[in-house]
């Protein structure tokens, strides 16, 4: 059954914990197709998915998203706890993630959101007035490049709570992503963004609490607040008689 999708926003919270029940291929079809009807900048749509689900497979990237999670383990420790967590909210979100350090192999599925490196135009078939520019287009290119992959990567996460199929999105793997490219056959010039388990999950759907929005948020310029909204309300969008989004 379809569920409304600030509902799926609200209770999509992270699994890392799953049932060991295989994913019909139908429904990671389903998935996917969610995950290309993501915005694409230029509608380049340069993405590409790598699904796993052969354990010898998911076994090997396992192997290698524990070496990265050992680098993220010392880098969360000195870092030290954020502070709009508790001091046990802090250590349920460790121990949450170190779970998933040596179980990532045991998750059914795991995908492997992809996108091909950016390529800017050779600098001579530019105007004159551009080359002067072309490293500041190069430092431009390299700050941008997951805004086309990060909304097919939400549209997963939104599309896995609406199938009852549980994920979340890591990337401790990325400090080994050579190793990552060896073990999944993932060309030079492609770029992994993120490591996503996916099953049926071990546990409940949401809510997922957040900081509030008026904390966030800034109203025409910086420190400007946002008013507080009280009993916030999801609108429903105008002429859908169903109220479905």
């Amino acid at each position: 059954m379809a569920i409304d999708v600030f509902e799926a926003i609200h209770t999509a919270r992270a699994f890392r914990k799953f049932k060991p029940d295989p994913v019909p291929e139908a429904i990671i079809t389903q998935v996917l197709d969610a995950a290309i009807h993501a915005p694409s900048a230029g509608n380049a749509q340069n993405w590409a998915f790598v699904v796993v689900r052969d354990a010898v497979q998911r076994r090997r990237l396992g192997e290698v998203y524990r070496k990265g999670s050992d680098i993220a383990s010392a880098m969360y420790a000195a870092r030290g706890r954020p502070p709009h967590l508790t001091e046990e909210q802090f250590q349920k979100m460790m121990t949450s993630g170190s779970w998933l350090w040596d179980h990532m192999a045991d998750a059914p599925v795991i995908l492997v959101p992809c996108q091909t490196a950016p390529v800017l135009p050779p600098i001579d078939t530019l105007p004159a007035d551009v080359r002067s520019l072309y490293e500041q287009e190069q430092r431009y290119v390299e700050r941008i490049r997951g805004a086309s992959i990060y909304p097919a990567i939400e549209n997963i996460i939104l599309a896995c709570r609406a199938l009852g199929l549980g994920t979340t999105i890591t990337t401790n793997h990325i400090r080994c992503e050579d190793d990552v490219k060896a073990v999944l056959g993932i060309p030079a010039n492609v770029q992994t963004f993120a490591m996503m388990p996916i099953g049926y999950p071990v546990g409940k759907f949401g809510p997922v609490v957040r900081r509030p929005v008026a904390e966030v948020t800034h109203a025409d310029r910086w420190s400007q607040p946002w008013p507080e909204s009280g009993g916030l309300k999801h609108v429903r969008p105008l002429g859908n008689r169903h109220g479905r989004a």
